[in-house]
């Protein structure tokens, strides 16, 4: 019955430096005999369901329409679970990778014509010519089976600064067809985030071939990149469209404290290092304005004073789950756990955290086909969990 229950389930999904190969792994494993289990919320109890252990330091995952999915591994294996439960091995044709710390493979995505095109986009963190330091970089590549082929970059971070920290990295399709990518500011002594001569600590808006929109804000400014879309960034690691105002959303990892989610304009300048609600890791104030509003510098949409180092996050607009319609959900990696937003409007009214139980890192959450979440969490033997009804 065990099984037959997973069976049912299933469908409805309808170190090394860079150049060397990812270290072995036991390959991971679909949890055939999996049990639900029931945990309580403020909105009733929900089911968990591990499918999948085994995955290493798995970072994202994507929905294939064929059903399934497709899911990175940071120390540069991209994977695919099919309907049926079982896990490939590593899709080959990945671009060279810095893989340290941080950084290594990070998000996957889909173009919005898949079904046609067949293009994955991947956002990896590429070494210099050296190996020794590297930047975020976007690949895309056409799947064929258990390959990506025709892989080229289409964006390429400048200068190459991260020795394997705050890399990000997201990426998101708008309605228009853009391409957002999220980064990080590289952990660099300099303030490289404010500096629009530079990539780090950017969130930068190119056509899905790497090519500039005529209208990104700085688009012809002599001093800056045409990539960009706003500065001021530290870390950021979540993002995710609204469904109704179709704005973009973002959520960054502040020093000790401070993690933000931000709501992205054009042009506009998130602060960092200059304005932050979080201290240095040794304890001493960072330099400019703490916790309070500096002319010319956007606020945070919503700021944890202590932080969760928040990371992957979804808008919840399914039917299964109805409790939680309209909610935005959001993973914790030193918290250990699945963050909760109630919204009204755009303004997070309410929070709550999930899956405490379960003592592990959260990466990943994304809305299934099926109406179902989905979790990854970011460990040696990492699992991929799906969230739905008690029964």
């Amino acid at each position: 019955m065990r099984c037959t229950l997973f069976v049912l389930l299933l469908p409805l999904l309808a170190a090394c430096r860079s150049g060397d190969a990812p270290p072995p792994a036991t390959p991971p494993h679909a949890v055939r005999d999996a049990v639900p289990s029931v945990h309580a919320s403020e909105k009733g109890d929900y089911a968990v369901t591990e499918l999948v252990a085994g995955l290493d330091h798995p970072w994202s995952l994507a929905f294939l329409p064929e059903g399934g999915m497709l899911v990175t591994e940071r120390p540069g294996r991209l994977r695919r679970i099919g309907a049926d439960g079982r896990v490939s091995e590593p899709i080959a044709g990945l671009p060279k990778l810095f893989v340290e710390g941080q950084a290594g493979l990070l998000d996957v995505a889909l173009s919005p014509d898949f079904v046609r095109d067949r293009l994955v986009y991947l956002s990896f963190a590429e070494p210099n010519l050296r190996g020794n330091v590297a930047g975020t970089a976007v690949a895309r590549g056409r799947l064929q089976g258990g390959v990506l082929q025709d892989v080229e970059v289409v964006y390429r971070q400048e200068p190459k600064l991260s020795a394997g920290t705050h890399v990000g990295s997201r990426l998101v399709f708008d309605d228009a067809g853009h391409l957002f990518v999220t980064q990080g500011d590289n952990r660099v002594a300099a303030a490289a985030a404010q500096e629009l001569d530079k990539l780090q600590g950017k969130l930068v808006r190119i056509w899905p071939d790497g090519r500039i929109p005529d209208d990104n804000p700085f688009a012809g400014r002599a001093g800056a990149r045409p990539e960009i879309w706003s500065y001021g960034h530290r870390n950021m690691q979540g993002a995710a469209l609204h469904p109704r105002t179709r704005r973009l959303w973002t959520s960054e990892h502040g020093p000790m404290g401070g993690d933000e989610i931000n709501i992205e304009d054009a042009g506009a300048n998130y602060g960092w290092p200059l304005a932050t609600h979080g201290i240095n890791y040794d304890g001493k104030p960072m330099p400019g304005s703490r916790g309070r509003s500096v002319p010319g510098m956007q606020d945070p949409h919503y700021v944890w004073e202590k932080s969760p180092a928040v990371s992957g996050m979804a808008f919840y607009t399914g039917d299964l789950l109805p409790q939680w319609k309209g909610n935005l959900f959001l993973g914790a990696l030193a918290a250990k756990q699945l963050i909760r937003l109630e919204l009204d409007g755009d303004r997070v009214v309410h929070e709550e955290r999930l899956l405490t139980e379960l003592g592990q890192r959260i990466r990943d959450v994304r809305q299934g086909p099926d109406g179902a979440l989905y979790v990854l969490t970011d460990e040696d033997d990492g699992r991929l969990l799906r969230i739905a009804p008690a029964p």
